[in-house]
């Protein structure tokens, strides 16, 4: 396991989303010395796929845990900044690359692209059995199940509802700006709003009135659905926030609500007993 104790070495090093350079002056990199990070190999359906983790450098018994799912950018420095700030809350963070079988997000740079000739490839199914695998790695490297989340942002929030109806040890959950319906395929055969009845978990959602790709009809639409399901589930939407409001190193960040989500992730996490 290579350890990165410095976060802004890695900045230089593996740097942000070539599809949406360069990062904004807003950008936000923890550094601290209260925290380990580094790059690690998760065992999965017969091949090692790459995370990154992050975790409290002085830990007193298991960590609670935050599985954290990338953009369609992959994990690249602004998710691993996630992992980090999630560290300094008393958590252990693992942040998988999830496209590492079809490609590099990396080697892309413009949008479009990116989705159709690697995100659109990449079936539900193996996501979601690959973060049954990386559950499991963290049960092995100081992680407590009993106390177990999931976040994730854009494609990482609509598979983080996914998550919270295919994992029954988890506890909770928090989906950034992640896509709610949409038309079915081969990879994606189910959208969140289908799998409102199915919630082992509750899930908070965060969304942006001015998000132009999630529109507030689909919002509606997946309150209805947990209503119908009476599942513990919320949403909240902030009225001047767009898409990726909570991307600091983009043009589409939103400090107020990328702020407000913030503390209402950690406290939604504590209030379902993961902390």
């Amino acid at each position: 396991m290579k350890s990165d104790d410095n976060p802004t070495q890695t900045l230089s090093n593996k740097g942000f989303a070539p599809a949406v350079s360069p990062a904004a002056s807003t950008t936000i990199i923890t550094d601290s010395a209260d925290i380990v990070s580094g790059e690690t190999s998760i065992p999965t359906q017969g091949e090692n796929m790459p995370a990154f983790h992050a975790r409290p450098r002085q830990a007193d018994g298991p960590l609670p845990v935050v599985l954290v799912v990338q953009e369609i950018f992959g994990v690249h420095e602004h998710i691993r900044d996630i992992c980090r700030r999630l560290a300094t809350e008393g958590y252990l963070a693992v942040a998988p690359e999830l496209y590492f079988r079809e490609g590099d997000p990396a080697e892309y740079d413009d949008i479009p692209t990116l989705f159709k000739e690697l995100v659109s490839k990449v079936p539900d199914s193996q996501v979601l059995a690959d973060l049954d695998h990386v559950a499991n790695w963290a049960s092995r490297h100081g992680g407590d199940m009993r106390n177990m989340a999931i976040t994730g942002f854009c494609w990482g929030g609509r598979i983080t509802w996914l998550y919270a109806a295919h994992n029954p040890q988890l506890k909770a959950g928090v989906a950034w700006y992640g896509k709610l319906t949409g038309d079915k395929t081969l990879q994606q055969q189910k959208h969140p709003v289908d799998v409102a009845v199915d919630l082992n978990a509750p899930v908070l959602g965060l969304y942006g009135a001015q998000d132009d790709g999630i529109p507030l009809a689909s919002v509606e639409t997946m309150r209805q659905a947990l209503r119908a399901a009476n599942a513990k589930s919320e949403i909240v939407v902030y009225p001047e926030a767009g898409h990726a409001f909570n991307a600091d190193y983009r043009p589409s960040y939103h400090e107020e609500s990328a702020k407000d989500g913030w503390q209402r992730m950690l406290a939604w996490f504590r209030q379902h007993g993961v902390s």
